[in-house]
């Protein structure tokens, strides 16, 4: 089954050398050239990873991202010209899954976008196990991967239920940042830990009544991070 991509950019040329590529191996790739655009696409076509710019006009990339999240988890790559780290931090605040800096190199672009759609598929293995878990008020839902506090659904970005996946089925194992990194994130993946400390602080202030003491997601201190079944 071929995957749709939507590749978001206003500079014409990397537009058409992205299309150009994926297509050669064989994906639906859709096209938006400003942030309106694009969340419009993004409302009206489903696709399996989307490819956004950071700088847009009409509408950043920032905001484009963050309300692309308030209707759907489809995992987002951040394409930014900026080198600098906190612009990257700054991306998966607002929900991005990952992020690729120009001038980048479209073999990486590719790879990327692979990794996250093994890692998506990988969530098969995992459904062997139990299709939902139930913990408290938390309930994980792994074939539709959605999350539910109370009967209420949280809308969690797919690394956030990655991770929140992750520590779900190894209760009470404590993972290090740079194992979380690796696992979830994988080995080729060009960020730092705080990507991690990150994810974990939006994952508590969604799924936790009070972040600051968690029932589900705990620190080990100079350790790493754990669930507490």
């Amino acid at each position: 089954m071929s995957r749709k991509v939507l590749v978001v950019d206003d500079e014409k040329l990397i537009v058409k050398g992205l299309r150009f590529s994926l297509e050669q191996d064989g994906m639906e790739v859709d096209c938006a050239y400003d942030g309106e655009e694009a969340l419009e696409k993004a409302k009206a076509g489903e696709y399996d990873i989307i490819l956004l710019d950071l700088m847009l006009p009409k509408m950043d990339g920032l905001e484009v991202c963050q309300q692309i999240r308030e209707f759907s988890n489809v995992p987002i790559i951040m394409l930014t010209a900026k080198g600098e780290d906190m612009d990257k931090i700054l991306g998966l605040e607002y929900g991005a899954d990952d992020y690729v800096t120009k001038p980048f190199n479209i073999l990486e672009v590719k790879a990327r976008i692979k990794a996250i759609i093994r890692r998506a598929g990988n969530s098969q293995d995992k459904k062997e196990k139990a299709k939902t878990v139930e913990v408290g008020e938390l309930k994980l839902d792994c074939e539709g991967r959605r999350v539910f506090i109370s009967g209420k659904e949280i809308n969690l970005t797919a690394k956030e239920f990655d991770v929140l996946e992750l520590l779900v089925f190894n209760p009470n194992k404590v993972y290090s940042r740079e194992n979380l990194l690796n696992i979830v994130w994988g080995y080729e993946y060009p960020g730092d830990v705080r990507t991690v400390d990150v994810h974990i602080r939006r994952l508590r202030e969604k799924i936790e009544a009070n972040p600051s003491e968690p029932k589900y997601v705990h620190t080990k201190w100079g350790v790493g991070y754990y669930f507490q079944a």
